[in-house]
């Protein structure tokens, strides 16, 4: 396995505020219970849902589409990242792909959960959650890595790998792409087994990896997001500077080697190898984190 270079210890926080949420119950005078949705952190998986609630699947014509432009030179991108996505853009198919991977991984998220908190006397677990440096998301949604509340004493019996976070199990089976975005990092022992466990889901070819065509969740979203861009250019309508790269801006970090690559290059690192990084954390980050150039 490679080594794991990024070394980062985040602190978590107290939460103090959720927001506006549903309220469910009250146990008693002082203690509301209300709902409130969780993005697990560091995992990406298929998408049921994009853009908005619109199925995936209704993307295939488009996407098509994109290919026959990144074939004739139409779409803003480097020729090296167009070569990287166009097969698995041009079958016609990549949306439904995407859909059917994201109900399997669904399937495999819900049998992984009830496994797991079901103690063998048939009751349940609470879960646990370890929430990030940094509360939510853009969303509202809490960032957070979730797993089985277990006892101190089932804890002193179990390895680190018997008590993963659901987050880590989605990557080892292969139902999720691993995706560590700075500063919502996990400290660097967790980071290592997200890297080994990340490997052996590509190598091992589990879940989504199992296809040469697999989109992960943010290539897609991104894809949809340059076909976006690429229609209003040949329509000869109006398109920022902005707005023309904005499908792709995160920078990307090979956490083997600490080197950061610009946003297109990103797939000159290994999926299981990425940290991604927004362009207005990069400066802190390259200091933070002690990068290099890629």
């Amino acid at each position: 396995m490679n080594k794991v270079e990024i070394f980062w210890d985040p602190k978590g926080f107290e939460l103090d505020s959720i927001g506006a949420n549903k309220f469910e119950r009250a146990s008693d005078g002082d203690t509301p219970y209300v709902s409130i949705a969780i993005r697990m952190l560091s995992i990406d998986t298929p998408e049921l849902h994009y853009p908005g609630n619109a199925k995936p699947s209704n993307q295939d014509g488009k996407l098509a589409r994109l290919a026959e432009w990144i074939q004739q030179g139409k779409a803003p991108i480097s020729d090296d990242l167009a070569a990287t996505l166009h097969p698995r853009l041009v079958t016609g198919s990549a949306g439904t792909l995407q859909e059917n991977q994201g109900k399997q991984a669904k399937r495999e998220f819900s049998r992984i959960v009830t496994e797991r908190i079901t103690r063998p006397n048939g009751k349940q677990r609470n879960i646990f959650l370890c929430a990030a440096d940094e509360h939510f998301d853009q969303y509202g949604r809490l960032l957070a890595y979730v797993s089985p509340a277990y006892t101190p004493e089932e804890i002193e019996n179990m390895s680190r790998w018997e008590r993963m976070t659901f987050n880590l199990q989605m990557v080892q089976e292969g139902w999720a792409a691993s995706l560590p975005i700075y500063p919502s990092l996990p400290k660097h022992s967790d980071l290592v087994m997200l890297q080994k466990a990340g490997q052996l889901a590509f190598d091992e070819r589990r879940g989504i990896w199992g296809d040469p065509l697999t989109l992960a969740g943010y290539e897609f979203r991104m894809c949809v997001k340059l076909f976006e861009v690429t229609e209003k250019l040949i329509s000869e309508k109006s398109v920022s500077s902005a707005e023309r790269h904005g499908w792709i801006s995160r920078y990307c970090v090979d956490m083997t080697t600490r080197e950061i690559f610009y946003p297109e290059e990103y797939y000159r690192v290994a999926p299981y190898n990425r940290i991604f990084i927004w362009p207005k954390d990069v400066t802190e980050a390259v200091g933070r984190l002690n990068l290099i150039a890629g």
